[in-house]
């Protein structure tokens, strides 16, 4: 509907009060509800978005901030023993709705990829205890030493966990297995955070919401790196910058109306629009049985190949229309010939009601 670009050191919270305006006075909405993950609406962008009547968030709650609920009772774990779900209620958030979610898919993850980083991260320290210890003659000084730390520490960012001793010709470690147990406690839990009502919305549909910001994520790669290449950009003047993000946009919105039409011939899920509505919030996603088939089989009932949007692109590509000259005819008359669709073809044809 709309496309905005602000210049490159534009942090992304600057661009929300701009597009809540545009919002209600371009396109006139009423009520708005924002949706942003939490590097996007931040506190300082709700205390902003609490001027504008009628406007609306759905977000999520940094970890801190979860610790917090946790410390002062508001959330209690054992919420979880039997539902992986649950509308609390904390004084610090009086006027917003919070649904705490547990996933424990999510937490086996987390606490598999703490682990490695915490592995990988001892790994790099152990090597610096070792150099220090070997270095009798000439000992690293504390510098040096922290120097060394900080690149290990910094490249894994788990160096919470490690209380490390530094001195001129000394260094040892060792992890904060209380910080490290603290944490893992939280692992598989998330907190939605909003102010719109339960006569609104659900706090299943709450949650729902907010994990479409995975549909725009995938928007964003599309653009950036799978499809349309919106980088690099090597214009240097502002509106050939404009006008390369607008025809982008354009392509994306094309591309977005294809697939949707051309869904019954590639690897998508069809079903998936009407699943996202009535599947459960908290639980990772499932592949519908139709889309099971198309992997499966891969073949559509019609007999067609299934293909992914590329090698379909690549595929009506070969359709052709070959300029003639009868070469015999002084007039040289010509005519155009087009070759005959195969039947993929003409399936695709008839789907974009071409």
């Amino acid at each position: 509907m709309a496309v905005e670009v602000y210049p490159g050191n534009t942090g992304d919270p600057s661009t929300v009060p701009d597009q809540v305006e545009k919002l209600r006075k371009r396109f006139g909405l009423d009520h708005v509800v924002l949706v942003g993950d939490r590097g996007m609406l931040t506190q300082t962008q709700i205390d902003t978005l609490k001027e504008y009547p009628g406007l609306g968030w759905i977000s999520a709650l940094r970890s801190r901030a979860i610790r917090t609920l946790v410390n002062g009772g508001s959330l209690q774990l054992s919420l979880f023993d039997e539902r992986d779900l649950a509308e609390i209620h904390a004084p610090e958030f009086s006027d917003e709705r919070l649904v705490a979610c547990y996933n424990p898919l999510l937490a086996g993850q987390r606490r598999e990829k703490r682990e490695k980083l915490l592995a990988a991260t001892e790994k790099g320290l152990e090597r610096i205890a070792r150099e220090v210890a070997r270095r009798t003659k000439t000992p690293l000084d504390k510098a040096e030493i922290g120097k060394k730390v900080g690149k290990v520490v910094n490249r894994y960012k788990v160096g919470k966990h490690f209380a490390v001793m530094i001195a001129d010709g000394a260094f040892s470690f060792s992890r904060k297995q209380e910080a490290i147990r603290r944490e893992s406690e939280l692992d598989g839990i998330y907190v939605i955070r909003t102010s719109e009502s339960s006569e609104r919305i659900s706090a299943e549909d709450t949650v729902r919401n907010y994990k479409r910001l995975e549909q725009v994520e995938r928007a964003i790669r599309c653009l950036k790196g799978i499809d349309l290449l919106v980088r690099p950009i090597h214009h240097r003047t502002e509106d050939h910058v404009r006008a390369h993000i607008f025809l982008c946009m354009l392509a994306y919105y094309v591309e977005y109306h294809m697939r949707k039409a051309l869904a019954p011939l590639l690897f998508e899920d069809t079903e998936l629009d009407e699943q996202r509505i009535r599947r459960d919030p908290v639980k990772p996603a499932q592949p519908s049985p139709g889309a099971k088939r198309k992997k499966t089989a891969r073949l559509t009932p019609e007999g067609l190949a299934i293909h992914s949007f590329q090698t379909l692109l690549a595929e009506l590509a070969t359709r052709s229309r070959n300029r003639c000259r009868i070469t015999s005819d002084p007039t040289g008359l010509t005519f155009y010939q087009f070759s005959e669709p195969t039947p993929l073809q003409r399936h695709a044809f008839r789907l974009l009601g071409l």
